[in-house]
């Protein structure tokens, strides 16, 4: 039987060490990433200004509650979605997709389960009341007939959300496709740790480690 030199036992050890650690440090990763936190890019202006394309930012995954992965099952929940979160979430219309080709969308949440909603000449009115919101913006003055800037009353159901992006002339949302639901939720947007102007290409030092709202 061939022995081992002391040369061989070290590199055998150093080897060994070295594979444990990075396979602990991929399973940590991937349990931050599923029950923690996740971090996006911003690819579209639907979100401006509170965000711009090239903002980096984590997403708070376990504030609705923990859910199980390939499951509709959620624990430990802090608290419900409200009005004025920034939400990431699976693209109502990917559903019926292999998982790996949903698309994650970005929107704010306008509408909660059981509002009664209107959009009349832009305006957001919600249960009777106008609903203003100062990070909401319209570059396009005209008024246009239609989902954008008229639309219901309706209700929305139990369980689902209506979101908006703040740059409402330029988003694609729930006047268009339809309500959010809740099981599609993956986390409230938090902050942003890292931003890229990809036109001047340099960074948005202004925009790093600012909280969103």
């Amino acid at each position: 039987m061939a022995l081992l030199s002391r040369k061989d036992k070290v590199k055998k050890v150093w080897y060994r060490e070295y594979g444990e650690a990075l396979f602990f440090a991929l399973i940590l990763a991937l349990i931050i990433r599923t029950f923690l936190f996740q971090a996006f890019k911003i690819p579209s202006g639907s979100m401006e200004d509170t965000l711009l394309i090239g903002d980096h930012l984590l997403v708070n995954k376990f504030i609705y509650g923990t859910r199980i992965p390939f499951t509709d099952r959620q624990l430990l929940t802090l608290r419900d979605p409200a009005r004025g979160d920034i939400i990431v979430f699976e693209f109502p219309p990917d559903r019926d997709k292999p998982f790996y080709r949903r698309r994650d969308f970005i929107k704010r949440i306008v509408g909660l389960p059981g509002d009664r909603v209107e959009i009349r000449e832009k305006q957001v009115w919600i249960n009777g009341e106008l609903y203003e919101l100062e990070q909401a913006m319209h570059r396009d003055n005209a008024v246009q007939e239609g989902p954008r800037d008229f639309l219901g009353p309706f209700t929305v159901p139990e369980n689902h959300y209506f979101v908006l992006g703040d740059n409402r002339d330029y988003s694609l949302d729930s006047r268009f496709w339809g309500f959010v639901p809740e099981k599609t939720i993956k986390g409230l947007a938090f902050i942003k740790y890292w931003s890229w102007d990809r036109e001047r290409r340099l960074p948005r030092w202004n925009r790093i480690a600012r909280l969103i709202r």
